[in-house]
């Protein structure tokens, strides 16, 4: 793993959402804007963690796949279901 252009490609995706990381909430009174929250990535020498899920092993098929669509310019497929509207 090219740990350097992991990084330089999350920080990439990363400036992407700064550009639009206010959604509109809906409240009782109207809406008003919210900021997305963050979702960490942390990388370890063996291995991922994303959010606050378990430990993924860098052989693991969908720890593989989640770091491809990272080192493609994508935000992780896998997000998808969970965050429709992007994290």
């Amino acid at each position: 793993i090219d740990f350097d252009l992991l990084l330089e490609n999350i920080k990439d995706l990363n400036s992407l959402v700064a550009e639009g990381s206010c959604q509109v909430e809906q409240t009782a009174r109207g809406a008003r804007l919210r900021r997305a929250e963050p979702l960490p990535l942390t990388l370890y020498r063996d291995g991922i963690t994303v959010g606050h899920g378990a430990f993924r092993p860098y052989q693991h098929p969908a720890t593989q796949q989640c770091l491809q669509d990272i080192m493609d310019g994508f935000f992780p497929s896998e997000l998808q279901p969970r965050y429709p509207e992007g994290v």
